[in-house]
């Protein structure tokens, strides 16, 4: 008797409004979107800029540092793609580039009872089935 298939996780299509964020992330690199006319940074990807009303918007590389803003360790299996990785780490990462800039992520590299508020993290990659999600890890992990 063979083994069940594993479920895959579940993802959110990209849009016209964010496929620019997927293509940058398929290519492992962090990319947010920014007003051209405030050089205000925006995530989740918007039409026009919260902050001044501009369409003008552009995407931008960003460093991909930042701190764990706040975090929590997922117990319940929310989704039957997730039951292997249960328990695992979910955070909000505010990114360096602009105070009050945030992204949702798993912490990888790192115990979850070694996650703290503040530490300082980086950038990775996970590839899955045709995409690739940012992940982050403690910062000045290995870099491959």
């Amino acid at each position: 008797m063979s083994e069940p298939k594993a479920v895959p996780k579940p993802f959110l299509p990209p849009n016209e409004t964010t496929q620019f964020f997927w293509d940058a992330a398929r290519e492992h690199r962090l990319v947010i979107q920014r007003c051209d006319d405030c050089a205000f940074y925006i995530h989740w990807p918007e039409v026009a800029c919260p902050r001044c009303g501009s369409e003008r918007l552009s995407a931008s590389d960003v460093s991909g540092r930042g701190t764990v803003y706040t975090f929590t360790i997922v117990q319940h299996v929310f989704h039957p793609g997730f039951a292997d990785d249960v328990p695992y780490s979910l955070a909000l990462i505010e990114l360096e580039e602009q105070p009050g800039l945030r992204v949702v992520a798993n912490i990888v590299g790192c115990p979850n009872d070694a996650v703290r508020i503040g530490m300082p993290v980086e950038v990775t990659f996970e590839d899955r089935e045709g995409y690739s999600l940012p992940q982050f890890r403690p910062a000045g992990g290995d870099r491959s």
